[in-house]
């Protein structure tokens, strides 16, 4: 069963598609690893070549895949990114925990008067709390039999 972590809907993606062949869906079932699903402003035809990007972790931070599934929400779109190699999907699983971690962080702390010990602490107690969650073998969070995709 393949699975999907959920990107927080707080932190931008950027969603591009790659010059490159699309998958069959046959094929993207067999040799998907899992991913990420993240909301998105348009909709993709399932086994797109798509690049995405998180600006917030840097230029250069990249993970190369395939729309898995794509589904309407009332506003956008949720796309399940799936990865076909474990380097892609091990760097998309780390980048996922910088952002989750970020996303806590913005969540508990006092914005206006936190320091950095402070930010240190909840991005630890995020870590001891969560982390687990993001394990080679539990990546389990949101799962490809989520909501009827929507047929593009």
């Amino acid at each position: 069963m393949n699975r999907f972590l959920p990107h927080p809907f707080d932190v931008p993606v950027v969603l591009s598609p790659r010059k490159c062949s699309s998958l069959s869906r046959q094929r993207l079932h067999t040799i998907s690893l899992g991913g990420v699903a993240c909301n998105h402003y348009r909709a993709y035809r399932r086994g797109t070549a798509i690049d995405m990007a998180i600006p917030s972790l840097g230029e250069d931070t990249h993970y190369p895949g395939y729309v898995a599934w794509c589904y309407k929400l009332d506003e956008g779109y949720l796309i399940g990114i799936a990865f076909t190699d474990e380097q892609t999907l091990f760097g998309a699983r780390m980048g996922e925990q910088v952002c989750q971690i970020k996303h806590y962080c913005e969540q508990h702390a006092q914005l206006d008067g936190s320091d950095d010990a402070a930010i240190a602490a909840l991005a630890q107690e995020w870590v001891e709390h969560h982390a687990v969650e993001f394990s080679h073998a539990s990546l389990s969070l949101i799962q490809e039999e989520a909501p009827p995709p929507l047929q593009l």
